[in-house]
C-alpha cells in the first residue's frame, strides 16, 4: 500500500466512526430525548448532531471549493436560522430550535458522509499540503483541517452521547 492509499484509509476510517457515531446517537431516537436539556442552557442532541454534521459538511465543502449538501436538506429541517449556518455562535434560544427527528439528523449525516468519502478517495500529497487559510500561524493546511474537523465533530457527538445517558437515567423516554 502507497503512502498516500494508506493516508486515505487512514482519513476514510475516521470518518467512518463518526458516522457510526451518528447512527449510534439517531437510531430510535425519541422527540423527547433529542431535546433533553440537563439545564436551560445546555445543548440537545438535536443540536450537537445537527451542528458536527453541518461543520463537516462546511468545511469539506470548502476543502472541495464546491457546493454544500445542506441546501438539499435546508427545507426539510425547517431551521429559522440563516441559510447558511452551521450552530457556531448561536444562543441557548437557538440551540433549543432544533427539533428535529433522529432519522432526519441520519440522513442528513450520510449524505455528508458521501460527499466526505468522495473527498477523502481524491486526496492527493499535493491537496494534502495545500494551505486552504492564512488566518493562522502557521497556515492551515488541508491535512490539518481534516484533522480539526474530526475532532470538532467528535468532541459533539461524544457530548450527544453523554447527554443521552443523562437523559436514560432521568427517565426520558
Amino acid at each position: 500500500m502507497s503512502d498516500i492509499d494508506a493516508l486515505r484509509a487512514l482519513v476514510g476510517d475516521a470518518f467512518g466512526r463518526v458516522g457510526e457515531l451518528v447512527d449510534g446517537i439517531t437510531s430510535d431516537l425519541s422527540p423527547a430525548v433529542a431535546t433533553y436539556r440537563p439545564d436551560q442552557g445546555a445543548n440537545t442532541i438535536a443540536w450537537l448532531v445537527w451542528h458536527a454534521t453541518r461543520v463537516q459538511d462546511d468545511h469539506i465543502a470548502d476543502l472541495v471549493g464546491g457546493e454544500q449538501v445542506w441546501p438539499a436538506w435546508r427545507d426539510r429541517f425547517g431551521l429559522p436560522f440563516d441559510d447558511d449556518a452551521t450552530g457556531y455562535g448561536q444562543s441557548a434560544e437557538q440551540v433549543g430550535q432544533v427539533q428535529v427527528a433522529g432519522d432526519l439528523l441520519a440522513g442528513y449525516h450520510r449524505d455528508v458522509q458521501k460527499f466526505t468519502s468522495s473527498y477523502v478517495e481524491s486526496l492527493t500529497g499535493e491537496e494534502l499540503e495545500r494551505v486552504v487559510d492564512t488566518h493562522w500561524d502557521p497556515p492551515v493546511t488541508a491535512s490539518v483541517r481534516l484533522v480539526s474537523v474530526i475532532g470538532d465533530i467528535t468532541q459533539h457527538l461524544g457530548q450527544a452521547y453523554y447527554v443521552k445517558g443523562l437523559a436514560e437515567r432521568a427517565g426520558v423516554r
